[in-house]
């Protein structure tokens, strides 16, 4: 069988020739592309003949999936399927496995570093003293005693109460399934959204994501909230976020995740708005995760390989 790693996924080229060794040895063939391109045609051309591929958050849609007529397995380098035409590759009965926890942690201390960045200024306070300024009147807010609010209670979201709580935090928490967690109240989506000094998300983009923070929800937070989103782009109406912080409906956020992947368009609104940290989808992205990743993607294909699939998103 031939797999096809389309992306470099952070490879290095000593882990692709172990990988392509241990491959060749099973009897089959392992390619990889050093290069990201997204242009599909070009994709079409790599994954020619392969019974399985490797992507991470490179759109996958349906003409794709027909000009593969071998295509059986989809690995995915990305925890989100949403890039994926699912109902394609159901249809063709596609297996499509995510690389499920490798960036827990990685995302989880990003978001903290995110709610510490608003609140102490460290962004401002750079550029401030690069420019030749002082302190002045800068004065920023700590974290310590707030309350924490998580909307999608999974192992990322956790994992940031986890932290959150050695920073003294009170922690709320809306998911679609009540948890007991020690130290964490379960409450609904508007009770949080009104008690919450920090809101951070960490849901998939689903049909009942999408939007889930608009105007509505900016109107329910403290004036003296922030937001964050490590989540995605679109559980966030982007006009509703530039006018909630120009409105002074809260006090700040930091966004990591948007409609698309960077670079953004020069005329994005967000690019207006005030008190916003805007990070070009980094959350994930640190050495630890992604080599986690590398070993959970192949680890993928390998059980599959064996009839014993896992982390089916199908």
């Amino acid at each position: 069988m031939k797999f096809t790693i389309l992306e470099p996924i952070g490879m290095t080229a000593c882990k692709y020739g172990q990988l392509k060794k241990e491959f060749e040895e099973l009897g089959h063939e392992l390619v990889f592309f050093g290069d990201r391109n997204e242009d599909e045609q070009e994709l079409i051309k790599r994954a020619e003949g392969a019974d399985a591929i490797v992507v991470s958050n490179i759109p996958i849609t349906k003409n794709f999936i027909d000009a593969c007529p071998n295509l059986s397995m989809i690995s995915v380098a990305f925890t989100g399927v949403d890039h994926i035409d699912m109902q394609a590759c159901n249809e063709r009965n596609i297996l499509v496995s995510n690389a499920a926890g490798f960036s827990n942690e990685s995302v989880a201390e990003l978001a903290i570093g995110m709610i510490l960045s608003v609140y102490r200024k460290i962004v401002g306070g750079d550029a401030m003293t690069r420019f030749g300024g002082d302190r002045g009147g800068f004065l920023g807010t700590e974290l310590n005693g707030k309350t924490l609010g998580i909307i999608g209670a999974g192992e990322i979201g956790l994992r940031v109460a986890e932290i959150a709580k050695v920073f003294n935090c009170n922690v709320l928490a809306y998911s679609r399934s009540e948890k007991s967690v020690e130290g964490v109240k379960f409450v609904d989506k508007e009770t949080l959204l009104k008690e919450s000094d920090i809101v951070s998300l960490h849901v998939p983009l689903t049909s009942e994501t999408k939007g889930l923070m608009g105007k509505d929800e900016f109107k329910l937070m403290k004036p003296e909230a922030i937001l964050i989103n490590t989540a995605r782009g679109p559980v966030v109406d982007s006009d509703a976020l530039c006018w909630a912080l120009d409105e002074h409906e809260i006090a700040g956020a930091a966004v990591d995740v948007y409609e698309k992947e960077p670079p953004l368009d020069k005329e994005h609104i967000l690019f207006t708005a005030p008190n916003l940290i805007m990070l070009p989808h980094i959350a994930y992205a640190t050495n630890e995760s992604f080599e986690k990743r590398i070993d959970i993607v192949m680890d993928n294909i390998k059980l599959w390989l064996q009839g014993k699939p896992r982390n089916i998103m199908n």
